[in-house]
């Protein structure tokens, strides 16, 4: 019996090499290899079937056009009816779009496209919902817990790729849901489902499928305990957008974030809470992440953060505590903590702060993760108010990027940040000196800073 030979892909990029070796040889990271069962070389029009043509302006014998002759399409978008769902993707869906919606297990991602699919079934779309990983029963069960309309909600349980195509040739969906594409396997390929070959050939033939019917496809996608998505890193290319489930498992939240939008904003942010009736969207997500206080508390901050084309405001939260051991302990939650360990250097240089025999927590109230570089001020000011024991007025916000140079950078968007924080009742706002408005907003006090040790200032005079 002939052994069947080896080779190792990376899960990152996808490269392949005859054994392994600690670093991938194609995009350079570390321990990503995993072995594979090598498949034998096939023609395209065997691997891909007869019915897969080229894509439109992809064939081989297409020749080259100007790009002031080509006529684009303005493509309505087709809205599912969960609106915080379609806010992430930017509006709606797109007709050959494809979709890639990844998070932790349990945190409702088969829920919403249940969902979205059930009202778009409603509204008279024909819709298709593919499981691999839930058989007809199970599906129909949580529907019937959820009181989703089933009307014309069409399922199929199956994972073999050929027979999901054909399906959908039959079927001619406009939204079809692939839960989940780890789950896939095609014929062509001898690997198991769920390896980097069979994820990454299942992907591709998909998109081919929805870049020439038109029919827009969404892809589940499992996570790896680092939080990113399975499978090889060309996945996330392939489609045209990548959203993220964020949220603790045990909270009634849910966040849905969109990191790659080829038809919309990135970073846009869905605020969802979950109920015996599924996920339902949050009208005032900024309540989320507020505390209530019954009186002001020090090492306590508000911040007005930009998520998409959305202000938020975030409560930062800091506790600044003497050291048990020599090695202070720097800890951040939903933030960056290789920046905590930078604005605290430059509180020692530029304000005359010190937090060298301290230990520093840093927490993003609401689970919220704060990615964006105009969370320094109120970060310092959350940690000065807590190493003082002072805590700033209740009704005051902070937002702006802190240099190394000590100097506060204006952020994105100030104008509707400032809105945002006047319309939730805040009366105060220290923010960066080129952020200042032309027009005074009605309710606000705007205090507009140049200088880290002007921040401290203020802190240091309430």
């Amino acid at each position: 019996m002939v052994k069947a030979k080896s080779i190792y892909s990376c899960t990152e990029c996808g490269a392949s090499a005859p054994k392994w070796q600690g670093q991938c040889p194609g995009c350079g990271e570390w321990n990503t290899l995993v072995e594979a069962v090598a498949e034998a070389a096939t023609p395209a029009a065997k691997r891909f079937g007869a019915s897969f043509a080229p894509l439109v302006g992809g064939a081989a014998s297409s020749k080259p056009q100007d790009l002031a002759s080509i006529r684009p399409r303005d493509e309505p978008r087709l809205p599912t009816g969960v609106e915080e769902f379609d806010r992430v993707l930017g509006g709606g869906l797109v007709a050959g779009g494809v979709v890639l919606i990844g998070g932790d297990p349990g945190i409702g991602k088969s829920t919403l496209l249940l969902q979205a699919l059930a009202r778009l079934a409603e509204a008279g779309q024909p819709v298709l919902y593919v499981s691999g990983e839930e058989s007809g029963e199970q599906i129909a069960l949580r529907a019937n817990r959820l009181q989703l309309p089933a009307a014309g909600l069409r399922l199929l349980a199956e994972i073999n790729l050929e027979k999901i195509i054909a399906t959908l040739q039959d079927e001619k969906p406009l939204v079809a849901v692939i839960d989940s594409i780890q789950t896939l396997w095609s014929d062509a390929l001898q690997s198991a489902p769920g390896s980097v070959a069979q994820v990454r050939e299942c992907a591709a033939q998909l998109t081919r499928f929805a870049k020439q019917t038109g029919v827009c496809i969404i892809l589940v996608g499992h996570v790896t305990k680092e939080g990113a998505l399975a499978g090889p890193r060309v996945l996330e290319h392939i489609v045209d957008t990548v959203l993220y489930f964020e949220g603790d498992t045990h909270s009634s939240f849910r966040l849905v974030r969109a990191v790659k939008n080829r038809f919309g904003a990135v970073n846009e942010l869905g605020v969802f809470a979950m109920t015996d009736r599924g996920l339902k969207g949050v009208a005032n997500p900024s309540a989320l992440f507020l505390s209530q206080h019954a009186q002001d508390v020090a090492g306590s901050c508000v911040l007005v953060t930009q998520e998409g084309t959305r202000p938020l405001l975030v409560e930062i939260q800091a506790l600044v505590d003497a050291a048990m051991s020599g090695n202070p302990r720097r800890l951040t939650v939903g933030l960056d903590p290789q920046r905590l360990a930078m604005l605290l250097a430059v509180l020692h240089r530029h304000a005359g702060v010190t937090c060298g025999d301290q230990d520093v927590f840093v927490n993003a109230v609401g689970g919220v993760r704060i990615q964006e570089p105009a969370a320094d001020l109120a970060v310092l000011l959350a940690i000065v108010s807590s190493l003082r024991n002072k805590p700033l007025p209740g009704k005051w916000v902070a937002f702006g990027e802190v240099g190394l140079a000590g100097e506060i950078r204006p952020a994105p968007r100030g104008q509707e940040r400032l809105k945002e924080a006047a319309k939730l009742g805040f009366t105060h706002a220290l923010i960066p000196k080129a952020n200042a408005p032309r027009q005074a907003i009605k309710g606000m006090t705007v205090i507009a800073l140049d200088r880290v040790e002007q921040a401290m200032d203020q802190l240091r005079n309430r």
